[in-house]
């Protein structure tokens, strides 16, 4: 993530703070130093941290006279609540709506990714049953119509481009002529771009809108290009008018504090960020879960939506069911090692979870830890369905050290011998948890809490899936103890232990 250097030194301040003797004077302003200085070396525009600084001098000042009030939670509290505030002006987005056509302007700087953003918007409303046409109105970039159409095939929407007209305008306008005759609920025109925002370029963009009269303007902005983001930013919303900002690239390393600053200066909520290349690469966007990531508290909530969608409701109270009975067939571990796969890259994933947002793998670890779920998935791809459904742990744990049956498994899966000892650690590991977990699963169901204690569940499956990937994953977060703890804080709604995860102190 572009921003996880920044959460880590803010973080790394406010747990100085904490490790303090005594909270004084000197000690906040170092922290409220550092976090600026943290803020500032991460190309966040100036006058945003100054009155950052400003915001938390009067929020101690207010708390000075209470009695009991702990300064570093007011701390805290104040940078979360800013840094939310930089990113959420408060705005909703235009949400197109089905039966009704929407035309959306992409604007931007040439290489910021604005083709292939808008090839992952329309994948996203296309998933969404939304029927979406794309428009190429670039004609200052060679092959931008060539990509464009490429990325339309690829996502299966209809397109329309020239290679012949020279007027943007025009093109656009003929472009969403030609779908709205098609009653296309959403109509995505991409623009041209330049490597700055020159007179010609806006005077462009300008043109284009009165041409087609955008329902929805949205800006994107690579998030890596520092100070200029404020400018940059400024200077479009001024000629067209940015109604939504999409964020690019926060999958690499870069400062990228300039994100926090554009948004400051258009005034427009985020809609979307883009975390890599593929088209499926595509989150919308929470100011507060966010901001929760990015300085290492997690996104529960987001992470409890990912997991909702690739296993239903009732998929887990099954699922639940037989855990709470003590069985454990071999097709739930391989379930879970496939839910974590279809979650995204393992980096966003592990992000969602408290201690994580500074602690991604790199791109090498990530890589190697879905290897090592795809190898588990490809041995158990090799079994008959009667042995990934046996129930049973201590025949499953036989079956799995048993020569023969061993031998054909791997055979089969075309893996190595020991690829299967690890398999069956994994296994004996996770059933062992199972197996103790077993009485507290049936209290948790006849009390009537099956739906948060299913999904409770299916995250502990998740974090021990993980686990099984990259044995460093549970470390992060005090290994299955602080799992359990983190499920105990979601059973009760208690948020401020899962800020303890963090390393923070009450």
């Amino acid at each position: 993530m572009v921003l996880q250097e920044l959460g880590g030194q803010i973080s790394s301040a406010l747990r100085r703070m904490s490790d303090a003797t005594v909270i004084d004077k000197t000690v906040i302003d170092g922290c409220i130093k550092d976090i600026c200085t943290s803020l500032l070396q991460a190309d966040v525009n100036v006058k945003l941290v100054g009155e950052l600084r400003k915001n938390i001098r009067n929020a101690i000042d207010a708390d000075e006279d209470k009695a009991g009030v702990n300064k570093r939670r007011t701390i805290e509290r104040t940078v979360f609540k800013e840094l939310v505030n930089m990113l959420d002006p408060g705005k909703k987005p235009f949400t197109p709506e089905k039966g009704t056509t929407s035309v959306v302007m992409f604007v931007g700087l040439q290489g910021a990714g604005k083709t292939t953003s808008v090839a992952k918007f329309a994948l996203y409303y296309k998933r969404k049953n939304f029927k979406v046409a794309m428009v190429c109105a670039d004609t200052f970039r060679a092959g931008a119509y060539d990509q464009l159409k490429q990325n339309a095939t690829k996502v299966k929407v209809p397109y329309y481009g020239t290679y012949t007209e020279s007027d943007p305008a025009k093109i656009a306008a003929d472009g969403v002529d030609l779908f709205k005759s098609q009653k296309m609920d959403i109509i995505i025109v991409d623009t041209s771009g330049r490597h700055k925002q020159e007179a010609a370029l806006l005077e462009e963009m300008s043109q284009v809108s009165s041409a087609i009269n955008p329902d929805l303007s949205i800006f994107v902005m690579d998030s890596s290009i520092g100070q200029a983001a404020f400018d940059q930013a400024k200077a479009f919303s001024e000629t067209v008018d940015v109604a939504a900002v999409i964020m690019t690239k926060l999958d690499g390393h870069a400062k990228g504090g300039g994100a926090l600053s554009a948004v400051a200066a258009t005034q427009s909520p985020v809609m979307f960020i883009g975390t890599g290349e593929h088209v499926d690469e595509f989150e919308t966007f929470e100011a507060e879960a966010f901001v929760s990531r990015l300085l290492g508290l997690g996104d529960v909530k987001g992470l409890m939506g990912k997991l909702t969608d690739i296993m239903p409701e009732q998929q887990q109270e099954e699922m639940m069911a037989q855990l709470s009975e003590g069985r454990f067939p071999l097709r739930i571990m391989y379930e879970q090692f496939n839910n974590v796969l279809q979650m995204g890259p393992m980096g966003q994933v592990m992000g969602m979870l408290p201690g994580f947002g500074n602690a991604m793998m790199g791109q090498g670890r990530e890589q190697a830890s879905a290897a090592n779920l795809k190898k588990y998935i490809a041995l158990m791809d090799s079994m008959t369905t009667a042995e990934l459904d046996n129930p049973d742990i201590a025949l499953n744990l036989k079956l799995l050290s048993d020569p023969s049956r061993v031998k054909r498994i791997v055979k089969g899966a075309g893996r190595q011998y020991r690829d299967m000892a690890e398999l069956a650690t994994q296994y004996k590991a996770m059933s062992t948890m199972i197996s103790k977990m077993g009485g507290q699963l049936k209290m948790g169901s006849a009390r009537g809490g099956t739906n948060m204690r299913g999904q409770n569940q299916q995250l502990e499956q998740m974090g021990k899936a993980l686990s099984a990937a990259n044995p460093q994953v549970l470390k992060q977060i005090g290994g299955m103890s602080g799992l359990k703890q983190m499920m105990k804080a979601l059973d009760g709604g208690d948020m401020s232990q899962l800020q303890g995860l963090m390393g923070g102190k009450e």
